[in-house]
């Protein structure tokens, strides 16, 4: 008998503690992030001067739109992104301090959705560098 009370409390918590779960749990992590603006901040030791360390935002699909880099100057490098039909990034633009352009990324990839290929351009588009991606798989 107290075997079955065990067995049925324990049934009971874990039935309570599922109907517990906010709808932000059964989110994914996609839709978690739908028009979100992350902000990261950083302390000095020795002033305790707070400044914004990084910022990351994303679309109304959960998609990052742009990521920026601060020093206690200010924005450091930043990068925007934008995506094929099936959320790949195809292309990533990098701006320096000044908010000028200084680098192109354009990506390919493979059927199964792995990256194949990364290009980086010169904002005249000269091409600069190919990275290819190569996966080796353990037996």
């Amino acid at each position: 008998m107290k075997r079955l009370t065990l067995i049925l409390t324990s049934l009971l918590c874990a039935t309570i503690l599922f109907a517990q779960t906010t709808s932000t749990d059964k989110l994914t992590k996609r839709e978690r992030k739908r028009n979100l603006v992350v902000k990261e901040w950083n302390t000095d030791g020795k002033t305790k001067t707070r400044y914004l360390d990084h910022m990351t935002t994303y679309d109304a699909n959960g998609m990052k739109l742009e990521e920026v880099e601060y020093t206690t100057y200010g924005q450091k490098e930043r990068n925007t992104y934008e995506y094929n039909e099936v959320g790949k990034v195809i292309k990533r633009v990098v701006y320096d301090d000044k908010d000028r352009p200084y680098r192109i990324y354009k990506y390919e990839y493979n059927p199964d959705g792995t990256k194949h290929k990364r290009y980086c351009y010169s904002p005249q588009g000269k091409l600069l560098t190919t990275k290819v991606y190569e996966y080796i798989y353990g037996d």
